[in-house]
């Protein structure tokens, strides 16, 4: 049972998600979200939860909360499209917020027991290896090189202040939680919204790119066990499925949980932002380490991801 937890990007989709499977582990929960792309209706009603509204770098607001935290989950940050119509907006929050986090963490965060930082499989670019392990890093987004830039102080302040940090890099989570509405969602509540819309889903490219989609409840499995095991201090996961799909075969298993037989898609060029023909990451680690492996397929993450928009969300 954790006394006090930190989330920042609380009102998020994985920070929300995170919140509500804490509410059965945590005495207390502090959400700071900027709503900048969060959803503060996604936080859970509860008296355990105290929601500011306000940045990760106010260092004032961080010096008189953390005293109290004893976990800190930190998940705020800008996403790879923002990336790259604003990287300095993606250098403050993501590499500026997370410095100033750990900062204030060990100026005043003594009874922080773990800093979980949730990372992104963008550090791995156009992998040449797949599955791709843990130390074939390659660059080639602002997104990315500001997660990675917050990774490596994150082992910084582990290494000189002994902050208990631990390391997650997620790969396309989606699922319930994950809307639309939010323009800078995952491409599996953007297909979902176009079926639903009656329109066809838009792939960019050819769609025989591929991801690792994992499943939102297997990445909080995850999370939270980097929290609690003792080994996962100072250590750097994968948080995927190890399972390659193209966005072709997704578009497909889409139209499926809807009784389509004939998928309806349309091609667009690639943009910017889409720099990646193959992801597929390698799990081991985390099985092994962790103890953890995905409980959800892509057919069963899908036909949950539609119970819960066709039922009206929760």
């Amino acid at each position: 049972m954790y006394n006090h937890v930190l989330v920042t990007g609380g009102a998020g989709f994985i920070g929300s998600r995170l919140v509500r499977a804490l509410l059965h582990k945590a005495k207390k929960i502090t959400i700071i979200d900027d709503l900048s792309t969060g959803n503060q209706a996604e936080i859970p009603d509860s008296p355990k939860i105290t929601f500011i509204e306000d940045s990760i770098l106010n260092e004032q607001l961080l010096e008189k909360i953390l005293p109290d935290i004893d976990t800190v989950f930190h998940i705020a940050c800008r996403n790879l499209v923002l990336s790259v119509t604003d990287m300095k907006e993606d250098f403050e929050v993501n590499l500026r917020g997370a410095y100033t986090l750990l900062e204030q963490i060990r100026k005043n965060g003594k009874n922080v027991s773990r800093f979980v930082y949730t990372s992104t499989a963008s550090v791995y670019g156009d992998a040449d290896v797949l599955p791709t392990p843990l130390d074939k890093i390659k660059i080639r987004m602002p997104y990315a090189a500001s997660k990675f830039g917050a990774e490596q102080y994150a082992q910084v302040f582990y290494s000189l202040h002994q902050v208990p940090v631990t390391i997650l890099r997620l790969s396309n989570v989606y699922g319930p939680g994950q809307v639309a509405t939010n323009p800078y969602c995952g491409v599996v509540a953007k297909f979902f919204e176009a079926r639903l819309a009656g329109l066809p889903m838009t792939i960019y490219g050819d769609g025989s790119q591929t991801r690792d989609f994992t499943y939102i409840e297997d990445a909080i499995q995850v999370i939270l066990l980097a929290a609690e095991r003792q080994e996962a201090i100072g250590e750097t996961f994968n948080v995927a499925t190890g399972i390659e799909t193209s966005i072709l075969a997704l578009s497909t298993e889409i139209g499926k949980v809807f009784g389509d037989t004939n998928v309806k898609q349309q091609f667009a060029t690639k943009r910017t932002v889409d720099t990646i023909d193959r992801r597929c990451l390698e799990i081991k680690k985390t099985t092994q380490l962790l103890e953890w492996k995905p409980a959800y397929t892509m057919e069963k993450g899908i036909k949950q991801t539609h119970d819960w928009l066709i039922g009206g969300h929760e």
